[in-house]
């Protein structure tokens, strides 16, 4: 891009119920991971930006926690973060899952989002799995309820219609300089990407025998004198019965975990890196104030 080019810069909040793909398709927009992913829902639990750049437009992406009915204290926080993300948004784009819609979620999503004042997207995920007819009479439907600015019907995995999305986006955003480098593809410092890599880890390896009531702290990074990282993180659970479970037999299953988010963080990093795991159980770990800050997360009564 040439130094003299008009640029443009602006934020877009992405938003939608628990599992509408909103990572996925953060990191399919940025060109690759900066948000963890999960079949589980609620997987993202702070606020995280991702940033692309469409020609001489760089977007802010709002990668936020899905909206849904808070039970918890994590909860009230996570949505919190949510709709905190949408403040001072130049667009909102809104993923809906058509395949599972979590109708009883998404309703109420759009009677919040209808009062709002920022441009608005609606992105229909899984067209490369959705059926055709369905995909478009829900399309109809959304678009009575909200005046949307414009409708695409995209693949988060695959990333099917998201350069012509991207393109309507870039549109939408104001003139102005950019607001990071053009190499910095997230806000997120490595000390806690690092630690989201193993949360994704642990969501992936132990499915539905570890519920949502495990997180994982960062302790230590440090860069070594020959280049390479040595970081330390803590896992932890709610519950001691729980320990078996994320050690496994022999200590197999926390090896496999630690490895596998070793393997990913080297490649993200480009550099060797020496990972460190423990357990610890605390079962009030989320009513404690300074998990919640290393999180990203604000305190919510």
């Amino acid at each position: 891009m040439s130094a003299d080019a008009p640029t443009q810069c602006g934020v877009v909040a992405v938003i939608g119920a628990p599992n509408a793909g909103k990572s996925t398709l953060v990191n399919q927009m940025v060109g690759q991971k900066v948000a963890i992913t999960s079949a589980k829902a609620q997987t993202t639990r702070a606020r995280m930006l991702g940033i692309a750049l469409y020609g001489p437009v760089q977007m802010i992406l709002v990668d936020t926690p899905g909206i849904f009915e808070p039970r918890r204290r994590l909860d009230r926080a996570m949505v919190s973060a949510a709709w905190e993300g949408t403040h001072s948004a130049d667009a909102v784009l809104l993923m809906v899952d058509p395949i599972k819609q979590r109708r009883h979620e998404l309703i109420p999503l759009l009677e919040a989002l209808e009062k709002r004042p920022e441009r608005k997207i609606l992105a229909l995920n899984k067209v490369d799995k959705a059926k055709k007819e369905p995909l478009l009479a829900l399309a109809q439907e959304l678009a009575e309820r909200i005046a949307f600015d414009e409708i695409f019907f995209v693949s988060a995995l695959t990333g099917d219609g998201v350069p012509e999305m991207m393109e309507a986006l870039a549109k939408l955003m104001p003139k102005g300089a950019w607001m990071y480098p053009e190499d910095q593809v997230s806000d997120a410092s490595e000390r806690l990407l690092a630690a989201e890599i193993t949360r994704e880890q642990l969501y992936q390896q132990l499915h539905d025998e570890l519920p949502y009531d495990a997180a994982v702290r960062p302790e230590s990074y440090e860069v070594r004198r020959d280049g390479s990282v040595e970081i330390r993180q803590q896992i932890v659970i709610a519950r001691d019965s729980q320990k078996p479970i994320v050690l496994g037999k022999g200590g197999q299953r926390i090896k496999e975990i630690g490895e596998a988010a070793r393997k990913e963080l080297s490649e993200i990093l480009g550099v060797k890196v020496h990972l460190f795991l423990h357990v610890k159980v605390a079962e009030n770990w989320s009513e404690d104030k300074e998990v919640f800050e290393e999180m990203g997360l604000d305190w919510v009564k």
